[in-house]
């Protein structure tokens, strides 16, 4: 059990943070911290990156408020969270919350190169080589996987075709 955690949560994906929520309480001691981070770029993602209607006070209010919405709808009642939204490159802001909060895990999921948050495999790969605490890397599973399993608990799609 850990006593300190943070969880790195993409708030733009409703079932990773969900299981990521339920990892970290599980993995949490009693009367331990909690702590959610989310990181957002500032810039735009367009051909004009530095031209954005929202400026960066904005996007943190927009991200903190999916933060906090992800908290309540998931965490136990009882369970509380510090949360933290940073403006800056996913890997170094984390590496610097785990250090500034003396955490004892870092928990974050791997997507590959394919993910929402940029350069999630760079990111994964920053925070494992540098992170001052230990670091839990959960595995990206797919929604259509996790249904597919959950109506398939045995996996054996051969001996459901041939049912």
């Amino acid at each position: 059990m850990f006593h300190k955690i943070v969880l790195a949560i993409d708030t733009e994906d409703d079932d990773e943070a969900k299981r990521t929520l339920a990892e970290g309480v599980r993995l949490l001691a009693e009367g331990g911290e909690l702590h959610l981070a989310s990181v957002f770029s500032s810039g735009g993602a367009g051909f004009f990156p530095h031209v954005s209607d929202d400026t960066p006070e904005d996007r943190e209010k927009v991200v903190r408020n999916k933060l906090n919405l992800l908290a309540r709808k998931y965490l136990p009642m009882n369970q509380a969270a510090h949360l933290h939204v940073m403006c800056g490159t996913p890997s170094e802001k984390l590496v610097a919350l785990a250090a500034q909060a003396e955490v004892d895990l870092l928990l974050l999921v791997s997507r590959g190169p394919g993910g929402l948050w940029p350069l999630r495999r760079a990111t994964v790969e920053y925070v494992t080589v540098n992170a001052p605490c230990a670091v839990l890397v959960m595995p990206f599973v797919a929604v259509a996987q996790s249904v597919e399993a959950s109506s398939n608990p045995s996996g054996n799609e051969e001996a459901e075709e041939n049912r």
